[in-house]
């Protein structure tokens, strides 16, 4: 047994949470901290969200809490088994132990229960099958904490069984893989057969919930090893991943990549040889617009739009931004940036204000161009003049050019 009293876990004692734990106290209710709080707790971290498991049912939740004049929101995670209270401005998302009955790869039919141990059986991975009583007691029925200590990722129980109950959690093992491990290659030979047999269970579950992994999985550690992984293991053709992938360019792009925080689609384009792919993978993971049109900007434009040799490497890019009609024109040129791992020029670049054009229709007017037609072939050449000097010359260095045009 262990007890926790760490400061991160001392700071989780606000007044909302205090309030809870005295009206479940009153009513002899078992409330316990579940889940990634307890592994992130454990590894020293504060906690982004909290859930908490119970032996009171839903129905005994909601009568504790509208007695006490609580107000509850959300009741649509209440056929889980999750109630949701708000108190002193902060949401607690409280869910009532439970077996699952029926499993179909994607849903569970669940049970409640009363027995902690019957509940964590039914969690992915030991590190994620945890509790950490209100007093700090760590109860912990699969060695979870030894697994976080030596940086392992291991299924509850069986992992056939594990995986075949939702088949979404082969990418939670990559994504918790790529967290918590240390080493690319440490598995376990009989978790990789697992996932191997089943990958194909992966045809079922809707893109949605696979990009919300997929994405994670990208932007984390040991992300080449994992991917090559997801060829080896063949999950790729049935998450949207193109079946001739290019791996090279996957490696060196993931190399460029690494610390210059770049979104997933960044990451992810570097595996796609054409259009096509992108098409593709959209119509698997249902990917947002925005996502889409990064991955085919990248495709489009990673090999000529390149650094400038000689003594403006930026001008290139900058020329791009100025002469671009698309919106967020600024932040695709950051990725690519990104993916071609030149951090130096995507410093210079995001110090960068875009300048704006110092000559207007009105001033040409006032200097006796008159017609329309004139006035916009004139801006033209000014334009061109002005990029040619690097944005630098100002009106009337301008003006006084187009006397001389």
């Amino acid at each position: 047994t262990m007890k926790l009293q760490s400061p991160q876990f001392q700071a989780l004692f606000t007044p909302g949470l205090r309030s809870v734990a005295e009206l479940f106290e009153k009513k002899n209710y078992e409330l316990r901290i579940a889940g990634g709080a307890v592994r992130d707790l454990l590894s020293g971290m504060t906690p982004q969200d909290i859930d908490f498991a119970t032996t009171a049912t839903p129905a005994e939740m909601k009568e504790l809490f509208t007695s006490a004049g609580v107000r509850l929101i959300n009741n649509k995670g209440e056929k889980h088994g999750t109630i949701t209270a708000r108190l002193h401005e902060q949401n607690f998302e409280i869910t009532t132990l439970r077996i699952d009955v029926v499993t179909d790869g994607r849903h569970a039919q669940v049970e409640f229960t009363t027995d902690w141990e019957k509940d964590a059986e039914r969690r992915d991975l030991t590190i994620n099958s945890m509790f950490l009583g209100l007093d700090g007691m760590l109860y912990d029925f699969f060695n979870g904490y030894e697994d976080l200590k030596n940086k392992k990722i291991r299924f509850v129980g069986k992992a056939n069984e594990r995986i075949q109950e939702d088949y979404l959690r082969i990418l939670r093992y990559f994504r918790f893989y790529g967290r918590i491990a240390e080493e690319p290659g440490d598995h376990d030979p009989t978790t990789l057969q697992a996932i191997k047999e089943n990958a194909k269970g992966l045809a079922g579950i809707s893109g949605e919930r696979i990009w919300v992994e997929l994405k994670k999985i990208l932007v984390g550690n040991h992300v080449n090893h994992l991917v090559r992984l997801m060829y080896e293991l063949d999950i790729a053709q049935y998450i949207g991943l193109p079946l001739d992938g290019n791996l090279e360019e996957f490696d060196r792009v993931t190399k460029n990549i690494q610390n210059l925080c770049p979104k997933p689609m960044s990451v992810l384009t570097s595996l796609f040889k054409g259009k096509d792919d992108v098409t593709n993978l959209d119509l698997r993971l249902k990917i947002s617009k925005e996502e889409k049109n990064l991955g085919l900007f990248l495709v489009k434009h990673r090999q000529e739009l390149t650094k400038a040799a000689g003594p403006e490497p930026l001008k290139l890019y900058q020329d791009f931004i100025m002469d671009s009609r698309e919106a967020n024109t600024n932040s695709k040129i950051y990725e690519l940036l990104k993916y071609q791992g030149e951090d130096q020029l995507l410093k210079e670049l995001q110090e960068w204000t875009v300048p704006s054009f110092p000559v207007s229709g009105h001033d040409l007017r006032k200097m006796g161009v008159s017609s329309g037609k004139e006035i916009g072939a004139a801006l033209q050449q000014l334009r061109e003049e002005w990029k040619k000097s690097g944005y630098h010359m100002d009106k009337e260095e301008l003006l006084s050019c187009l006397k001389k045009l």
